[in-house]
């Protein structure tokens, strides 16, 4: 049989290689520090002692994103969020660097969470910036766009946190910032691959315009840990068909 391939489940292949100084482990359950990004990471077959011990780092009633899960969590378990979404890897990005584009640093967290909060790309967190290299745009002083690194399995590099304030939208800056991140995993010999949801139809036939082809689909979920899960998990799980 071959072996999985890394990107089937990123974060933990992340998580076990190029993160793992980030990884905090639980049985065989894996996740990065919540002030990081609130990625998890279960095994490829989880059973009800895994997410015991998903309940038991996350504590009952809080959220638990789910990425790229091939199982429903437990029943009992409530399903917040549940979509279609789509990995899509290089094959033949024309990445370049960006001249305008300028190195993000700790300093520039505060702006970068107020533009994540204008702009809704996804999750980005006080320490989401130690995952990798963000590149950002500023006008007049002011920071109007950024993209930048992710999930890390062996060999790939996510691109995420694209995002443009909605007075600069239509220029462009996204796609050169996208081309030039791409243009650093690249120098470090690795491949860049990202996600989005299926029905954003836009933004895929952007990435493949931009030479990203269609990998896999996934599926983006969330799910609240019940109140009572500590003490009396469900053996109930159920597989996606």
């Amino acid at each position: 049989m071959s072996a999985p391939h890394p990107l089937d489940n990123p974060a933990r292949a992340s998580l076990t290689g190029p993160h793992a100084h980030f990884a905090e482990r639980l049985g065989r359950v894996l996740r990065y520090p919540p002030e990081v990004t609130p990625w998890l990471a279960l095994p490829d077959d989880p059973g009800p002692e895994d997410w015991a011990d998903v309940a038991a780092q996350a504590w009952p009633g809080n959220e638990v994103p789910l990425l790229g899960m091939s199982h429903l969590p437990p029943a009992g378990w409530e399903l917040l969020f549940d979509a279609d979404g789509v990995q899509l890897v290089d094959d033949g990005v024309a990445a370049r660097p960006f001249d305008e584009a300028v190195t993000l640093t700790a300093a520039d967290v505060p702006e970068m969470m107020e533009l994540v909060e204008r702009t809704r790309p996804g999750p980005f967190l006080p320490r989401t910036i130690e995952l990798g290299t963000y590149l950002g745009v500023r006008r007049d002083g002011a920071l109007v766009a950024m993209a930048g690194e992710r999930l890390h399995p062996p060999g790939w590099t996510e691109i995420s946190a694209v995002c443009t304030d909605d007075a600069f939208r239509g220029q462009g800056l996204g796609t050169r910032l996208i081309l030039a991140v791409a243009a650093n995993i690249r120098e470090r010999g690795e491949r860049p691959f990202l996600h989005t949801g299926a029905r954003n139809t836009g933004a895929i036939r952007l990435y493949e315009s931009l030479g990203f082809r269609l990998r896999r689909t996934t599926r983006f979920m969330s799910a609240r840990v019940p109140d009572d899960e500590l003490a009396s998990l469900t053996t109930s799980f159920h597989s996606i068909e």
